[in-house]
């Protein structure tokens, strides 16, 4: 049963991509696997990415979510179950918990 949360995980992300009108929903589908993959690249080492603030502007990060204790907390707040609006991760430049809108992703690289 494990194996299969993976894909639960990416549906549920391209469920709220299509909700908030983000596009089709092959595009929607298309970003959730970027964000899965993107969370899973976060989870062995640092990635850098790109994504749009929601003042507009372009942010290039350099994240991770390896070596994070549980229930780190982001802003204050204990981060205890997946959100599938945000995505969180420790930003290395700011030294602090980051977190950004799944549509807003535009590149990893």
């Amino acid at each position: 049963m494990k194996q299969k949360k993976f894909r639960v995980r990416v549906m549920k992300y391209a469920h709220n991509l299509w909700v908030n009108a983000y596009g089709t929903w092959s595009e929607c589908v298309k970003q959730a696997w970027n964000l899965y993959r993107l969370a899973l690249r976060m989870r062995e080492d640092v990635v850098q990415f790109l994504y749009r603030k929601t003042n507009g502007q372009f942010r290039y990060a350099f994240g991770t979510l390896k070596g994070l204790p549980a229930g780190a907390s982001l802003n204050g707040k204990k981060v205890t179950k997946p959100s599938y609006k945000t995505m969180a991760y420790y930003d290395i430049k700011k030294q602090a918990m980051r977190c950004f809108r799944v549509e807003k992703l535009i590149a990893v690289y």
